[in-house]
């Protein structure tokens, strides 16, 4: 393998692990954002008002969305290995 080669490889896996991790926390960015706004304006300042709803959020997304990101993680590795078939 050349260099540019595991180059390539090393930005699909930075990319496959950006689209991975995406939908989670962007669930839980949602979510804490809801809750600063409504905690905003009730003037309710409470520490485990945020927590709960956030962890919540992250279980369900990944609940939702985790036949994707084992085929996205399943693609990548394929891909991976078809590479090291070929060039090897």
């Amino acid at each position: 393998m050349t260099d540019s080669q595991l180059v390539d490889i090393a930005r699909e896996g930075v990319w496959c692990m950006i689209k991975i991790a995406a939908p989670t926390l962007l669930a839980g960015l949602v979510v804490g954002v809801v809750v600063s706004i409504i905690q905003s304006v009730t003037q309710l300042q409470e520490a485990t008002l945020t927590f709960v709803p956030k962890v919540l959020a992250v279980f369900v997304a990944l609940i939702l969305f985790l036949p994707f990101m084992i085929n996205t993680l399943a693609d990548f590795w394929r891909s991976v290995l078809d590479r090291m078939i070929a060039g090897g």
